[in-house]
């Protein structure tokens, strides 16, 4: 197959593949992005190697990129959210919230941030490239030189500081 080939098909299947994508990811701007990464990807295996199929190729890669990027989508939010205790994520103000929802969100996070402030600095530092930079415990251990295991051990007991801060700070019911 030629690059011309390849052009012909793309223009052909763009709409449809469009369609599929964005059935899949739910957002038009990342659906139109994964559109373009599939000509991209196609167009480098197919100077690889003859693609003897190459609609069916087309569609297949398009639909690969879209199911990592939700696999990264999941992951992230996962990463983001995983032991965050479920009030302070409720904690955090809605567009439409009330400004005393806003007052308290705020106050939250500042006495979420004094208590990190007090951490060691290891700790902050696992912290941070834990819950902003999405990075796993193994990933952590060789960053810094320590075992996974104590960067786990320290995980849990960072969670466990912020849940007991939380508790306190939570109006009783």
């Amino acid at each position: 197959m030629t690059s011309s080939n390849l052009d012909r098909v793309f223009i052909c299947q763009r709409a449809p593949l469009l369609r599929t994508l964005l059935k899949m990811v739910k957002n038009a701007s990342i659906a139109e992005e994964l559109v373009q990464e599939t000509y991209i990807r196609v167009a480098r295996s197919q100077r690889d190697q003859p693609i003897e199929y190459l609609e069916p190729f087309l569609f297949q890669t398009g639909r690969n990129l879209a199911l990592d990027h939700l696999r990264r989508e999941r992951m992230q939010s996962r990463t983001m959210l995983d032991d965050v205790p479920h009030e302070v994520v409720e904690a955090v103000p809605a567009p439409a919230s009330s400004s005393e929802d806003s007052l308290h969100a705020v106050r939250l996070l500042q006495r979420l941030g004094t208590a990190v402030e007090q951490l060691s600095e290891r700790q902050q530092r696992i912290f941070i490239l834990s819950r902003l930079h999405g990075k796993g415990a193994a990933q952590i251990a060789d960053e810094l030189g320590v075992s996974a295991s104590t960067v786990q051990k320290e995980l849990k007991l960072i969670m466990a500081i912020c849940i007991t801060l939380i508790e306190r700070l939570s109006p009783p019911e």
